[in-house]
């Protein structure tokens, strides 16, 4: 399988950008889009099909010697469990017109959105093979690695940050893998086995929160996929697994107490 992007929706918001630095806009859509799409991710997995969302906030155009500059936000979104705000992106304005990345070589604007292009597929390839994305997390670190180091190392420190984060956080990347199994293996007639990756994926959150308490990425795992929990818990009579939950996800307390009580009548 060739990890791949499949549906990808770009959005700009350019009311800070004068007239003329508008012409940015005519091509990065469709750049980006067969950017995400034509790039070989990976070898192994070819049948994944990642959604992707791009928002970005221009902030403006600066100079930085005598070359001009794009100041922008960006927000990432992948499916239910992944969301990346980014607040420092930086990039060359005459490169604008095309996106193509060099492993080696590094350049502000394709460097940036291959970062995310192999953070995101890392966090999508754990929920198929246990901490099976550890590979795109290192080619993602060593993306940040080149551009900390470079003349546009705005906001790359924060990204190493970010991809250790993530990548050293291995109790919710086992817990993402046990929730989907589960899931599947519920969903295939075998609740034996998907109560087992429940308790598994219980594990792997305890894990996670003896390291980083109340970390944000975890919290945003929990929240996306606590009412689906809940009510499949309650279908599968796991008391004690709902108990877990709500010692973990306070923010869903409600939601785990009802289905104790759908349990008990």
């Amino acid at each position: 399988m060739m990890a791949q992007f499949g549906k990808i929706q770009v959005s700009f918001d350019d009311r800070l950008l004068k007239g003329n630095e508008r012409q940015i806009l005519f091509t990065l859509e469709s750049e980006l889009m067969r950017f995400y799409t034509n790039t070989n991710w990976d070898n192994e997995f070819e049948d994944i099909s990642i959604p992707l969302s791009i928002h970005i906030v221009f902030e403006g155009v600066a100079s930085k010697g005598a070359v001009q500059t794009v100041l922008a936000q960006v927000l990432f979104t992948s499916g239910s469990d992944q969301r990346y705000y980014d607040s420092g992106v930086q990039f060359i304005y005459n490169n604008a017109g095309s996106i193509y990345f060099d492993p080696v070589l590094f350049d502000p604007l394709a460097s940036f959105f291959a970062f995310y292009g192999y953070l995101i597929s890392a966090s999508e390839i754990d929920t198929y093979i246990p901490l099976g994305g550890t590979s795109h997390f290192e080619e993602a670190r060593n993306i940040a690695l080149r551009g900390n180091a470079s003349d546009y190392s705005r906001g790359w420190k924060a990204r190493l940050n970010l991809c250790d984060n993530l990548s050293e956080n291995f109790g919710l990347r086992k817990a993402k893998f046990s929730y989907y199994y589960a899931m599947e293996l519920l969903q295939n007639g075998k609740p034996e086995r998907s109560i087992e990756e429940l308790n598994n994926m219980v594990m792997g959150l305890d894990e996670a929160y003896e390291r980083y308490p109340r970390e944000r990425y975890t919290l945003y795992f929990l929240n996306n996929h606590a009412k689906v929990l809940a009510d499949k818990l309650s279908l599968l009579g796991q008391e004690e697994i709902l108990h877990a939950l709500k010692d973990l996800d306070s923010d869903n307390e409600a939601l785990y107490d009802s289905a104790l009580v759908t349990i008990s009548r």
